[in-house]
């Protein structure tokens, strides 16, 4: 069963492609079907005649038997070349008044018969039959006067040859006439004349038989073509095929589509899915969060008055996740960074309702903006943002509980960034940074961070040697897989714990979906929540 299941998913992977896609291939094949509809109704609609000729091998002497049938069809093949000869062709253009080309005409030996098949087309109907019965039929003239003029010729020279043994046979027989009308006639001479005389009647008589014999076999032994069935006027069209056309059109455009998209998919190599993350990383996906609209305030979606059922639900399944993954890091609060791998993948939106889920569930949370260089957690909750962290690094007189900002929230607080300092960087990696995230431990049970990208600037690298843990947010279908998986080997670099990621800006109801994916279903304990589970080793160097 396990061995198949590499299979199902990948089945189920190329299903939900179609389906992703199948606006496109949908889109694909009505334009390629609706085009070819188009292009079909407005070419010129061709006709057919069809004519049947059959061909026959002349008759022999021991009359028809299997061997004439045999050179019969390859006669047929033989004429199937010749009906679309130059001759033919232009003798019956001139009696149609037409410029017939080859291309106009198709013929074709009926398999295992004595038959040919041609076939005329064109634009009138009526033209296309006449072809179809005036190319045969001048064929057959051009044949028939090609067998005469071979007996014609043979007629001729067996007519000079007969002329030319009669003058012979006069001149003998006057020869004989005067030798006897002499007195004394030469025996011998009278002799020699009557035998020269019956020589050429005899010779004559050979000729005359031959001649005879010649006109027999040209009239018995000549191939026979004859039109068994004539061409009947087309009632219908036979181009365009506009049905074919279409559903071939169709078809084709269809496959473009599809081929387009399996393209686009395979050239797009952004997170689309948790599993790009694990395949990428290895990190397990905490929750996978719906895309929602903003707040008209600007405000963190949890602390609106009528929040996204589908978004609390994905932000309580990345509360649930992240506490199960800091089990036992044994601190007495437990200190996380939010970060991504780039601006605009929605961080500090995650981090403000992470911390708002928690709260919910009864956990005294502090969120802190350590983003110094663009500050915008204090905007989630409404908040000034004149004193803050850089008061707290500065000022070594300044208490943590007389800069943290209330919120509506009951157990939330806010440190926000304060004055935006000189140098960020320098300032994060100062100790006093490491003394007051140990101050602030003791004041709640979750300390969130928010850091800038960690591709952007050192800021997140530099608190993430800090903290107990870093989350990753990564916003699907705009972080390029390569981006994503440097961030996270940037973080590991420095010996960061990354636990997990924040799937943020899924289309749908992603996050309840993939909660189940993850950990599977109510009152089910599956061995795949220990396998999707990274070791502590792993994590450790993560």
């Amino acid at each position: 069963m396990d061995d198949m299941q590499p299979e199902s998913v990948d089945i189920k992977q190329y299903v939900a492609l179609v389906w992703r896609w199948l606006w496109l291939i949908v889109l694909g094949t009505a334009l390629a079907a609706a085009a070819a509809l188009i292009v079909s109704r407005y070419i010129t609609p061709v006709y057919e005649g069809v004519t049947i000729i059959r061909v026959s091998e002349g008759q022999k002497a021991t009359g028809l038997d299997y061997n004439g049938l045999l050179m019969s069809e390859r006669l047929a093949k033989t004429y199937a070349l010749m009906l679309k000869s130059r001759p033919v062709l232009a003798e019956a253009g001139q009696r149609l008044g037409l410029a017939l080309r080859a291309d106009d005409i198709t013929v074709e030996p009926v398999r295992d018969t004595q038959l040919v098949c041609l076939k005329a087309r064109h634009a009138e109907p009526a033209v296309a039959a006449a072809i179809a019965d005036t190319v045969p039929q001048v064929f057959i003239e051009q044949t028939a006067r090609a067998r005469e003029a071979r007996v014609a010729n043979a007629s001729r020279d067996l007519n000079g040859q007969m002329a030319a043994l009669q003058g012979e046979i006069n001149a003998a027989q006057t020869s004989l006439a005067a030798e006897r009308a002499k007195a004394q006639p030469d025996a011998a001479e009278v002799a020699r004349l009557e035998a020269l005389v019956a020589q050429h009647r005899s010779t004559l008589s050979g000729l005359l038989d031959s001649l005879q014999g010649i006109r027999l076999a040209e009239m018995q032994g000549a191939d026979s073509l004859e039109v068994i069935e004539e061409a009947a006027l087309p009632s219908a069209p036979v181009l365009p095929r506009t049905m074919t056309n279409t559903l071939l059109a169709g078809a084709v455009g269809a496959l473009l589509a599809a081929g387009a998209a399996f393209l686009i998919e395979y050239l797009d190599d952004t997170i689309k899915r948790p599993e790009d993350v694990e395949r990428t990383t290895r990190l397990p996906v905490f929750a996978s969060v719906a895309r929602f609209e903003a707040t008209p305030d600007g405000m963190a979606p949890l602390v609106a008055k009528e929040p996204q059922i589908a978004v609390v639900e994905g932000y309580r399944i990345l509360r649930t996740n992240l506490q199960f993954s800091t089990l036992g890091l044994g601190h007495s609060a437990v200190v996380l960074l939010v970060t991504g791998s780039q601006p605009g993948e929605g961080k500090t939106t995650t981090l403000a309702n992470l911390g708002v889920s928690l709260a919910q569930a009864g956990k005294r949370v502090l969120l802190v903006d350590t983003d110094l260089r663009r500050p915008a957690l204090h905007k989630q909750f409404g908040l000034q943002n004149k004193v803050g962290l850089t008061s707290l690094l500065l000022d070594g007189g300044a208490r943590p509980e007389y800069v943290i900002q209330g919120t509506s929230v009951p157990g939330l607080g806010v440190l926000t960034s304060g004055p935006t300092p000189a140098n960020p960087a320098e300032l994060l990696d100062l100790p006093q940074m490491g003394a007051t995230l140990d101050w602030l431990r003791k004041l709640v049970d979750y300390v969130l961070l928010d850091t800038p990208p960690v591709l952007s600037v050192a800021d997140a690298s530099i608190l993430a040697q800090k903290v107990d843990g870093v989350l990753m947010v990564a916003e699907m279908g705009r972080v390029r897989s390569e981006t994503f998986r440097q961030a996270v080997t940037t973080l590991q670099r420095v010996q960061a714990r990354v636990l997990g990621v924040a799937l943020n800006k899924v289309p749908g109801h992603g996050g309840s979906h993939y909660y189940h994916y993850y950990y599977g279903k109510p009152g089910e304990e599956p061995q795949r929540r220990r396998k999707k589970q990274p070791a502590p080793a792993a994590q450790s160097h993560g």
